[in-house]
Formats: structure tokens, C-alpha cells, sequence
């Protein structure tokens, strides 16, 4: 026996999973300028940030954005600077790039 609509119960929506395209996307931008500049101690300006990276952003890779510099700052290609925007290609980001 099937219950009317109205006594149905209802389910908690399910987690919204996170489109990991536009994240590749972002940080495939950010690592396209440093391949432009490749040099350990590479510094990416906020300047830089803003004209390469944040003015060419859609709507899901903006979402995407401070996700995407988390990752690319914890598998070690970049370190951030005290100011949080400026960006620092590290040996390893160097090695990636060149592989």
C-alpha cells in the first residue's frame, strides 16, 4: 500500500558534492601563469591574482577559488605570503610544472 504524499516522510537532502571541475579549472590557472614564470621563489601578486586568476572566474569556479589555492598550498606547489593573496611557487610547484 502506497501512502498519500502528505504522510510521507520526508528525507534530508542529500550532501551537495562539490563539481571538482571548476576546482581543477582554477588551479589550472593558477599553475598556467607560474608555468609563464617558472622560477622557485616566484611571486604572484595579488595584482596578478586579480588579472589572471579572479577576473577570468565563472560563477562555479568562484566558489571554487579558496578551495583550489588550499590545495594547491598543502601538496606544496605554492606558500602564501603574510597577506594571504600574494603567492610563492616552491621547488616542488617547479618540479610539477616541469613534469
Amino acid at each position: 500500500m502506497k501512502l498519500p504524499h502528505y504522510k510521507r516522510i520526508k528525507t534530508s537532502p542529500k550532501n551537495k558534492t562539490l563539481d571538482l571541475d571548476p576546482k581543477k579549472e582554477v588551479k589550472d590557472m593558477f599553475m598556467k601563469w607560474f608555468k609563464k614564470n617558472n622560477k622557485v621563489g616566484q611571486i604572484m601578486t595579488k595584482q596578478d591574482v586579480v588579472e589572471n586568476v579572479i577576473a577570468k572566474l565563472d560563477a562555479k569556479q568562484n566558489d571554487a577559488l579558496e578551495q583550489a589555492m588550499n590545495e594547491l598550498k598543502r601538496s606544496g606547489l605554492i606558500e602564501t605570503k603574510e597577506d594571504g593573496v600574494t603567492l610563492v611557487l616552491t621547488q616542488k610547484g617547479v618540479d610539477f610544472i616541469n613534469n
